[in-house]
């Protein structure tokens, strides 16, 4: 959007607030991160419990839900005893993983102006 842009255009189903809302959670972006780079698209839940350090079952659980409803991932049960679960990234999910990685490349490069910040309150890390 360009600055003075008409009103419409920041209407409640534009594409800016779509975007945003991929983000409710920070997970999102965390996982699709850690399926792209550190499993090559596909890992089962187990797997990513492993690779993401802090999050808790349930939010990995609630969070894989709503990015299959999105369509960013996609949720394969293999026939085998006991069932085996795997997320795949979809489509549309390698797609969005192009600007998430970007944003991480950002922050890794620019880890310097992100420790000046000061915490927010709800943040976890330390002062």
């Amino acid at each position: 959007m360009q600055p003075g842009s008409p009103d419409d255009s920041w209407r409640e189903d534009c594409a800016p607030r779509r975007v945003m809302e991929l983000f409710v959670t920070k997970w999102t972006s965390m996982i699709l991160h850690t399926l792209h780079a550190r499993h090559d698209g596909v890992a089962r839940n187990g797997v990513l419990m492993r690779s993401l350090p802090g999050i808790s079952k349930k939010m990995l659980t609630q969070t894989l839900r709503d990015m299959e409803t999105s369509g960013l991932v996609s949720r394969h049960v293999q026939g085998t005893i006991p069932p085996a679960v795997e997320y795949r990234l979809t489509a549309l999910g390698l797609r969005f993983v192009e600007p998430v990685e970007m944003l991480y490349a950002w922050g890794r490069d620019n880890a310097d102006a992100l420790d000046a910040l000061g915490p927010r309150p709800t943040s976890r890390r330390s002062a």
